[in-house]
C-alpha cells in the first residue's frame, strides 16, 4: 500500500490503435518531496502506425501529427533519466504498464521492473461516492480541474494532482 506518497512520476500514453504498443504520445509529471518538479510531453511514432478510427476520436491525433515523431526508444532515452528511482503513478495503470512493457518488448529493449500505483484503484477505495472514478471524475473529486482530458501530460497532470491527494 502506497502511503503518503512524495516522490513520484505520473505517466499517461496514449495509442494509435488497439495494440497496447502503439503509442503515439506519452506525458511525464515528476513530483519529489510533493511537488511537481519537471513535467515531459512527446508525440511518438507509434508502432504498428496505423491509427483506428476509435483511437482517433479519443485523443485527436493521426498520421500527420506522428509522422516526423521520434520513434519511442529515442523518447525514452530522454524520460528514463526522470524518472530513475521513482515509482510510476498512473489512472488505470493496467493499461499503462501494459503499454509500456509491450512498447518495450517491440523494441527489444530490457524493461526495467518499473513499481507501478493505481490512482483508479486508490480512489475506488477512498472515494466511494463518486458517480464513476474516471480521470476527470476522480480529479475534480480532488479539486483538479482537468481541462484537456486525453492529451497526455494533461491526464498525467490530473494523475499526479490525484497521486498527492489520495495516495
Amino acid at each position: 500500500m502506497l502511503c503518503r506518497v512524495k516522490d513520484f512520476a505520473a505517466i499517461d500514453f496514449e495509442t494509435a490503435n488497439r495494440e497496447r504498443s502503439s503509442v503515439c504520445s506519452v506525458g511525464v509529471v515528476v513530483v519529489r518531496d510533493g511537488e511537481i518538479v519537471d513535467s515531459f510531453y512527446s508525440l511518438i511514432q507509434p508502432e504498428p502506425n496505423y491509427y483506428n478510427y476509435w483511437c482517433q476520436q479519443v485523443h485527436g491525433l493521426c498520421h500527420a501529427d506522428t509522422d516526423s515523431a521520434p520513434v519511442f526508444p529515442k523518447v525514452w532515452a530522454r524520460i528514463a533519466p526522470m524518472i530513475e528511482g521513482l515509482p510510476l503513478v498512473a489512472h488505470n495503470s493496467t493499461f499503462d504498464e501494459g503499454c509500456l512493457k509491450a512498447v518495450f518488448r517491440v523494441y527489444q529493449m530490457d524493461y526495467p521492473d518499473y513499481e507501478f500505483y493505481d490512482t483508479l484503484t486508490a480512489s475506488r477505495r477512498k472515494l466511494r461516492g463518486l458517480p464513476n472514478h474516471q480521470l476527470q471524475t476522480v480529479a475534480e473529486a480532488c479539486g483538479y480541474c482537468l481541462e484537456n482530458h486525453h492529451h497526455a501530460l494533461a491526464d498525467a497532470e490530473a494523475c499526479a494532482a490525484i497521486a498527492l491527494e489520495i495516495l
